[in-house]
């Protein structure tokens, strides 16, 4: 009951003295609301890099810079990585193109078979897979030049020199979907490997059993000369590069943006955080010395609450409560600072960003945690006064009266 009051009293006070209790606030509001910006800003930058980074599945592929040989035994040991998302075998790129007509266009394309599968970064979680060697996924180009949709039927053929002879197989193609621009703008068919090995067999005189396209007999070993090999995340491209190059694999990757952008996120973290450690530390100190100076003020009051019978750990509330307010409704207005100054960066600038992206956001988080760090650090400093104020004797603040 007595805590009670003491909150009631403290609230009264701190109404009725609203000229004083204003002025903290905009003390508060007058740190917070630049660091705001200045986080909102860092955010909304290199937050939008690094997310373009992570977004752009290009920035995880890792490539092979020459022609090797990679047996399953090597396949299936770097499927089992954790770090690796994605991966598939690549045959010969001389080998790996088909020729693509429909009955919807005169034109006939040759396009580049891309061996695909589950997870396929390159292509939309959403998006069809290839399954079988009967369905494909055409690029965009493609799809265009073919005039087919989602759906429709397409013919692809290959052609050899066999035998001392010119020999040409079809086959009928389904279009299971068509990829985005950005997963491969040129002519491509997104194939399941068994049609992208059929049609390299066929181009080098094997048989292809499952087709019915005659020719020599297959080898039992197969090995590839090359992959395609997607990360699970930005982090780990440098890893997988240092363990493939340990292999003697020449590989080709964007680790060094990769690490130029991280580098700038660590470095403007760095900065924001000794900023912002500096300002904190500067209106705590502030507050604490005005909230001290404030029970210094009002000793008179608090010794009468002493004198009712209120305990040392009531009056420790008194200032805290206070505290409380004020860093609440400073966070409040700054905020509102925040979002107005925000509003207008953002609007500036909107002509110069790519589409949807902003150059200064906080997340619903990012305010609750500065809600929490701005309340935690005016109670803190508030707590210094209230132990001074829980040491004042009743007839301190009598002498006074």
């Amino acid at each position: 009951m007595r805590l009670f009051k003491t909150l009631r009293l403290a609230s009264r006070d701190y109404g009725h003295e609203w000229r004083m209790s204003s002025c903290f606030i905009l003390a508060l509001a007058a740190v917070l609301g630049p660091m705001l910006v200045l986080f909102g800003l860092k955010f909304g930058i290199v937050g939008g890099m690094v997310e373009q980074l992570v977004e752009n599945p290009e920035n995880r592929e890792i490539r092979p810079m020459s022609s090797g040989r990679f047996d399953a035994a090597w396949f299936d040991r770097m499927q089992q990585r954790r770090d690796v998302a994605f991966l598939v075998p690549r045959t010969r790129s001389i080998a790996a193109t088909i020729e693509l007509d429909s009955d919807k266009s005169t034109r006939i394309i040759r396009a580049e078979l891309i061996p695909s599968g589950p997870g396929d970064p390159l292509l939309p979680a959403e998006a069809k897979l290839p399954i079988g060697m009967d369905q494909v996924v055409l690029s965009q180009a493609a799809a265009e030049k073919l005039a087919v949709m989602p759906g429709d039927t397409a013919m692809g053929s290959a052609t050899r020199r066999y035998a001392g002879k010119k020999e040409r197989e079809a086959i009928r193609l389904q279009v299971a979907d068509i990829a985005p621009v950005a997963a491969f703008s040129r002519e491509g068919v997104f194939a399941d490997l068994r049609l992208v090995e059929a049609v390299e067999d066929f181009r080098d005189g094997r048989a292809v059993p499952a087709l019915g396209w005659q020719g020599a007999p297959a080898p039992q070993d197969r090995s590839y000369p090359g992959f395609r090999l997607y990360a699970a995340s930005i982090d780990q491209v440098a890893t997988l590069k240092y363990d493939l190059t340990a292999q003697g694999i020449e590989v080709r990757t964007r680790a060094a943006d990769i690490e130029l952008v991280m580098s700038m996120d660590r470095n403007l973290t760095a900065i924001y955080w000794a900023i912002a450690i500096i300002g904190l530390i500067g209106f705590s100190l502030s507050l604490g010395a005005s909230l001290w100076a404030n029970v210094d003020r009002k000793r008179k009051e608090l010794s009468v609450l002493r004198l009712v019978g209120f305990r040392t750990g009531d009056i420790v509330w008194f200032p805290v409560t206070q505290a409380f307010y004020t860093g609440l409704l400073g966070w409040a207005l700054a905020a509102g600072i925040y979002y107005g100054a925000a509003y207008a960066i953002n609007h500036m600038l909107a002509a110069q960003m790519p589409s949807g992206q902003l150059v200064c956001v906080l997340l619903p988080q990012h305010y609750g945690f500065a809600l929490g760090l701005t309340v935690g650090a005016a109670m803190l400093a508030a707590a210094l006064a209230g132990w001074r104020s829980a040491r004042i004797e009743p007839s301190e603040g009598l002498r006074e009266i």
